[in-house]
């Protein structure tokens, strides 16, 4: 009797440690971070941008702050979409955004138009 306790105990034991929770359990991936004006905007603006919307040579609606481009967002993804030779297509002076740099602008919007 005494053999089939010690049998069946370290049995228990073996199937419990199947049971017990395991730092092996995978883990979600940490969410990426968000696109901000600072980080990932303000840069394209100054490079694909200017100078016709960077102050002071430039005379279109200022897009190089954070106040500026929130307001314009809309439009500078409408227009970037565009094809050069249609009409509103944007920058005129540079050529068409490649879709990374769409992306980002498009990104930053969705992530919520935030600054820092």
């Amino acid at each position: 009797m005494k053999k089939i306790f010690v049998v069946a105990v370290l049995l228990g034991a073996i199937l419990l440690q199947f049971c017990s929770p395991s730092n092996k359990i995978a883990k979600a991936p940490p969410a990426p971070p968000k696109f901000t004006y600072e980080a990932n905007v303000k840069a394209l603006v100054a490079a694909k941008c200017a100078p016709c919307h960077i102050p002071p040579q430039g005379n279109k609606e200022p897009l190089n702050t954070f106040a500026g481009a929130v307001k314009n967002i809309d439009q500078m993804l409408r227009r970037t979409q565009l094809n050069p030779g249609e009409r509103g297509f944007m920058p005129q002076r540079n050529p068409k955004l490649s879709e990374a740099d769409i992306h980002v602008l498009a990104q930053w919007k969705a992530d919520g138009l935030l600054e820092k």
